[in-house]
C-alpha cells in the first residue's frame, strides 16, 4: 500500500503524527471517553487516544465534551491531533482549550478508507493529512 494525501482545512493549528485510531461513527466525548485513563470506549474496549491521531466523522452530546478534551491534556492523555468530517464549536473549543490540532473536511469513504493505514501525519501549515502504510 502507497501513502496518501487528503486535503484538509485545519481549524486549531499545529502539525502532528502518530498512530491511527478512526472511529466511523459520531462520538461523545462525555461517557465515551475517560480522561483519567486516556481511552476511549468503543463496545466495552478501551482503546487509547494518548498521542494518536484521533479521526471520526463529528460529534454527538454534550457540552461538557470540551471539558473532557481539556482534562485529556490535563492528565498528560491528549490524542495528537483530531481529524473529523465536520467540526462544532464544541469540538473546536475543547481543541483549543487543549492545543490540539484540528482538521476537517474528510469524507465518510475517506474515513473507512483510513483505517487500512497505520500512522498519519497532520501537516497544519499545508492543510495536508498524509496517511502511511
Amino acid at each position: 500500500m502507497r501513502e496518501k494525501e487528503i486535503r484538509v482545512r485545519i481549524i486549531v493549528e499545529g502539525n502532528a503524527e502518530g498512530e491511527i485510531l478512526v472511529y466511523p461513527k459520531p462520538i461523545s466525548f462525555l461517557g465515551e471517553v475517560d480522561p483519567k485513563k486516556g481511552v476511549f470506549l468503543s463496545g466495552g474496549k478501551e482503546l487509547s487516544l494518548k498521542g494518536k491521531v484521533f479521526i471520526f466523522p463529528n460529534l454527538r452530546g454534550s457540552t461538557v465534551g470540551s471539558y473532557v478534551i481539556y482534562a485529556l491534556r490535563y492528565y498528560g492523555n491528549a490524542p495528537s491531533a483530531i481529524i473529523v468530517s465536520r467540526a462544532d464549536p464544541i469540538l473546536i473549543a475543547g481543541a483549543v482549550l487543549a492545543d490540539i490540532p484540528l482538521a476537517e473536511g474528510i469524507s465518510e469513504d475517506e474515513i473507512s478508507d483510513i483505517g487500512k493505514f497505520s500512522k498519519a501525519v497532520l501537516e497544519g501549515n499545508a492543510g495536508l493529512l498524509k496517511l502511511l502504510p
